[in-house]
């Protein structure tokens, strides 16, 4: 018997607007703007929320001595097409060289990993 159900990812940044609009345009969904803290509405009901974090350091990938301590990996049908999309948002790519592979690396804005995952 579970104690708890899973409300929402939060991820600290600089910028809860900034960052909640790089997801908009990566996800959809609608974003509600509380200042601090801003939720990401997904049209399946889920949700992603960013809270404002002052002196926010993003990860490093890959580095153990500066972990990542999570990623999202975000299912895509074309790579190709979604690396172009997160890219115009303002994404940077970490590890996305291999085109043989399934997946691809990338951060936020914010610095957060994310993987797009043809899977």
């Amino acid at each position: 018997m579970a104690l708890a159900k899973l409300g929402v990812v939060v991820l600290d940044c600089p910028d809860p607007s900034a960052l909640a609009g790089f997801y908009a345009g990566v996800l959809g969904g609608t974003v509600e703007d509380q200042g601090e803290w801003v939720d990401l509405k997904l049209s399946d009901g889920q949700m992603l929320a960013f809270q404002a974090a002052p002196g926010y350091v993003p990860p490093k990938w890959p580095a153990a001595d500066h972990s990542q301590q999570f990623h999202l990996d975000l299912t895509v049908e074309d790579l190709d097409a979604a690396e172009a999309g997160v890219l115009a948002l303002g994404a940077k790519p970490l590890d996305a060289e291999d085109r043989t592979r399934t997946f691809r690396v990338y951060a936020d804005p914010a610095g957060h990993p994310f993987c797009l995952c043809a899977c």
